[in-house]
């Protein structure tokens, strides 16, 4: 296996197509950090803000339910495709660039929400707001571009658990808007908070010098594109059209021979979207699969969470929470998240971040163990969430680094945008599954259909054995993917290097 390349040192100089362009004086590390991170925790939000609103959506807009379920959908299509292709336009053009642009398009579909009650303009800003998710890489990869060595871990850590800690934040947030103010209030917020992100990476993230060379590669991009939109329509919609329809299962043969071609393509292309052979390198191939098993275990726990609070008491065990207490369950878990970032970091540097998977694989496992056998009263669930929450933000803080390990740092952005990819495809798939366990295993509960207990507890024991199968997979990668950091990042010197030679200085 081939090493991974050192980013430490100068770095070649920035594309010559930009060489008159200024390079900002780096701002102190703390805001750099507490800026990319504000960002991150906006955009994981928005990812979660129309859920307490579904329900309620028909009504506010005369839509049907289908299509109103299109306003989470749409932001899950937009976000695993813009992904990595923003990280890798960012790798190529630049990071800050990039990461602007993406916070303006935020900024813009929120505001068509904003303005609009109509279903169709609605869908159009939700995918609008979903091509944000691009910031989660882009982030991690200017982090590792301008921090010393030291901070870059922790860094990391923290960035990566914005995803988790966004969406705990946004559902109660977001159910308190729906229950007390006008519904388009929160999109005017997320317009602002977008807006405010943007003025602050401004001020705060300098461009980095760094570049990957070569041609932006349209077909490639194109190919993943429509690769990923036929997967995720049929897992997505596949429980209302039949997993058995000839629509579900044409999409699926469809996304395979579409990804078939796309792989030989992206190995024969001279500058690939995805470098493919860096990318089947076991300590890259093997974190990737436990991101889209992570992913598929952490979102189980938002999903069944708050409508199991909500269940009536007539089930036998919902409590007949509101909505805004069920997003409260989340609370606790979310300031978990933030708590546990540094601690994972710390884990990494001593132990590796192999060993910090494999543990958050353990503990999310554990989580799902205490989800089963105490499912009946507000502060045992609560408990529960939480531990699951406590795993999922030691593994979003140590997959970035394991990443990183694995490719050279002019691929940075492009190889944390697939592993982000990676994420988003296993919550689809546990979305479809949780979807699929909730409404075909009911019964009557005072005079209407609702989830079994069963039914829920199958949705834990689902999560848990994907869990456990993140854990076996984690053991199973490269040793040295787990050694003691020593090249994540450029130190200040080598950074101030590069920026003297993009300078020509």
């Amino acid at each position: 296996m081939s090493p991974a390349i050192p980013p430490s040192g100068p770095a070649a100089p920035s594309d010559p197509a930009d060489p008159e362009e200024p390079v900002a004086e780096a701002p102190h590390p703390r805001f750099l950090v507490a800026v990319l991170a504000f960002c991150g925790v906006v955009v994981a939000v928005m990812q979660t803000l129309v859920v307490p609103l579904l329900p309620h959506v028909p009504a506010l807009t005369g839509a049907t339910p289908t299509a109103a379920s299109w306003l989470v959908t749409v932001t899950l299509l937009t976000g695993a495709i813009c992904t990595p292709v923003l990280g890798r336009a960012g790798d190529m053009y630049g990071k800050r660039r990039v990461l602007i642009a993406s916070l303006g398009v935020l900024a813009a579909g929120s505001v068509l929400c904003a303005v609009s009650s109509q279903i169709g303009v609605l869908i159009a800003g939700r995918a609008l707001q979903g091509a944000a998710l691009a910031v989660l890489p882009l982030g991690i990869s200017i982090m590792r571009d301008e921090l010393a060595p030291e901070r870059v871990l922790s860094s990391v850590a923290l960035m990566s658990s914005t995803l988790g800690i966004g969406a705990a934040v946004g559902l109660p947030v977001a159910a308190l808007v729906v229950e007390h103010y006008d519904w388009h209030t929160m999109f005017w917020a997320s317009a602002a908070l977008g807006a405010a992100d943007i003025v602050l990476v401004l001020l705060c993230v300098p461009e980095s010098p760094r570049r990957s060379h070569g041609r932006f590669d349209v077909l490639g991009a194109l190919g993943l594109s429509a690769a990923l939109v036929c997967l995720l329509l049929a897992v997505t919609q596949g429980g209302g059209w039949g997993w058995g329809s000839a629509r579900t299962l044409g999409l699926l043969a469809l996304a395979v021979v579409i990804a078939l071609l796309w792989g030989r393509y992206e190995l024969r292309v001279a500058s690939p979207l995805v470098d493919l052979r860096v990318s089947a390198r076991p300590a890259v191939l093997l974190t990737n699969i436990a991101a889209l098993l992570i992913g598929f275990a952490f979102y189980a726990n938002s999903l069944s969470t708050a409508q199991m609070v909500q269940e009536p008491t007539s089930t036998g065990y919902g409590l007949g929470a509101s909505i805004v207490v069920s997003g409260l369950c989340l609370l606790p878990g979310g300031l978990t998240m933030v708590a546990l970032s540094p601690v994972s970091a710390r884990i990494s540097r001593r132990y590796g971040p192999r060993t910090t998977l494999a543990l958050a694989a353990a503990i999310l496992a554990a989580g799902y163990l205490v989800r089963f056998f105490t499912s009946h009263a507000l502060w045992t669930i609560v408990l529960g969430a939480t531990v699951v929450a406590a795993g999922t933000a030691i593994a979003y803080s140590a997959l970035p680094a394991l990443v990183m390990r694995g490719v050279p740092v002019s691929e940075t952005a492009a190889a944390n945008g697939l592993n982000t990819l990676m994420r988003s495809v296993g919550q689809a798939f546990c979305s479809a599954a949780v979807a699929a366990v909730l409404a075909h295993t009911t019964f009557d509960a005072g005079g209407h259909r609702a989830p079994t207990l069963g039914a829920y507890l199958l949705v834990f024991v689902l999560a848990g054995t994907a869990a456990l199968l993140a854990l076996a997979v984690t053991l199973c990668l490269p040793r040295q993917a787990g050694t003691a950091p020593g090249n994540l990042g450029g130190d200040r010197t080598s950074t101030q290097g590069t920026r003297q030679l993009a300078e020509g200085t």
